[in-house]
């Protein structure tokens, strides 16, 4: 079939954005770029879109080639399509954001693109628009955790109430207070407690809870007693 007349042919890319948690603040998994221009700078994990692939499929075949990870949380964010963002050909890149549990995916990551895991608060300067790119999936997700248990995907399947705390602290940069936080967090019916308890912090221990799922549909918006001005910390 012939290309349409008088239209000119772009690259598609695919970035994704990985976030990790590692039960005292969250980070960002970064590679070294393997290819020109920029080769060796801090990078977003990304590729091409192929001819016979779905920008979802590509994604999930990035992910699954450059780190070893697959079957995690994603989703697309954005399109990124400035005109001069690739300064070696003109590249629309679609960006997904990915959500995973490190200590579940550590022995996962392949060592040939360098994975590394940043803080949030060393996150280096990157490639092209890559910090835009970390900048908006890092808002969408505050506004999406204000009201969908999205964050719980950062997490192991049982965890403690001060490990929670500190996921939402991070993710909104704020504090909590200790007492209100774990009374709000358990009136919401999306906590099931467990039997044994977490002694590493202390003699007397935390408990464990699990996330609902059972009815965490019914329950979510009740996140919003939990964040209840997250439109102003986003």
């Amino acid at each position: 079939m012939p290309a349409y007349p008088q239209v000119s042919t772009y690259h598609v890319a695919i970035d994704c954005i990985v976030f990790g948690f590692d039960g005292q603040q969250m980070q960002l998994l970064l590679i070294k770029r393997g290819l020109e221009p920029m080769k060796g700078k801090w990078s977003l994990m990304g590729g091409f879109v192929q001819p016979d692939e779905s920008t979802d499929d590509a994604a999930n075949r990035v992910l699954k080639q450059l780190t070893g990870l697959e079957g995690i949380y994603l989703e697309q964010l954005h399109s990124f399509s400035a005109p001069d963002r690739d300064p070696f050909a003109r590249t629309i890149s679609i960006a997904y954001t990915a959500l995973i549990d490190i200590k579940q995916y550590q022995q996962q990551l392949t060592d040939d693109y360098q994975a590394a895991w940043f803080s949030m608060k060393e996150i280096p300067s990157l490639i092209f628009d890559h910090n835009q790119m970390v900048k908006m999936a890092r808002q969408r997700l505050r506004y999406k955790a204000a009201s969908h248990p999205v964050l719980f995907e950062l997490l192991p399947q049982k965890f403690t109430l001060p490990v929670l705390q500190n996921l939402f602290e991070d993710v909104y940069e704020t504090e909590f207070d200790k007492g209100n936080f774990s009374r709000k967090m358990l009136s919401t019916g999306l906590l099931l407690k467990q039997t044994d308890k977490d002694k590493t912090g202390s003699k007397k221990g935390a408990f464990y809870y699990k996330l609902d799922k059972k009815h965490y549909k019914k329950n979510f918006h009740q996140l919003l007693r939990i964040v209840p001005n997250a439109h102003e910390l986003i």
